[in-house]
């Protein structure tokens, strides 16, 4: 499946090829990155993986799990030098019209807290807190919880 968005923004299925550009994405953004064999597990398992490309180049990445009526985002990431451009925003759009169509009742994702922009768009797409996950991530200073939270699609706006 791919989404044309307009003239050069487009979501479409990850490729093995892609594996480079999201890594690098991937130590780009986050001071302790999925390595690069995640990334190629995810693709091999089955995991939905999706590319955000303006023109040719790869500019973001989701991932998402699948099981039975729910699903689980498990990385999304927009390039920092195209971040507060609408395109996170243009994807997780992607996933959550993907998930509606496979049935899916609930997406459920972790997101640090100190991730204020991140929590602002997860807000703003409907989702909401559910709990914590005390030290889920790693960070400079230990470890960091997580907020998990949830999109029920009972409840959408039709997005």
């Amino acid at each position: 499946m791919s989404a044309v968005l307009s003239p050069s923004v487009k979501v479409r299925r990850m490729l093995r090829g892609d594996l480079a550009e999201v890594y690098a994405i991937e130590q780009a953004s986050y001071p302790f990155p999925w390595s690069r064999g995640i990334f190629a597990d995810c693709l091999r398992v089955g995991y939905r993986c999706h590319v955000l490309t303006e023109g040719e180049q790869v500019r973001g990445y989701a991932i998402v799990s699948h099981a039975l009526d729910e699903c689980h985002l498990l990385n999304l990431c927009i390039h920092p030098d195209r971040r507060r451009a609408g395109l996170a925003g243009i994807l997780l759009d992607h996933l959550l019209r993907e998930a509606r169509l496979v049935s899916a009742s609930r997406m459920f994702l972790e997101v640090r807290p100190s991730n204020r922009g991140a929590v602002a768009l997860y807000r703003r797409y409907g989702f909401s807190v559910i709990g914590r996950r005390p030290g889920y991530y790693p960070d400079n200073d230990g470890r960091e919880d997580a907020m998990v939270m949830v999109y029920r699609f009972g409840n959408d706006r039709g997005r």
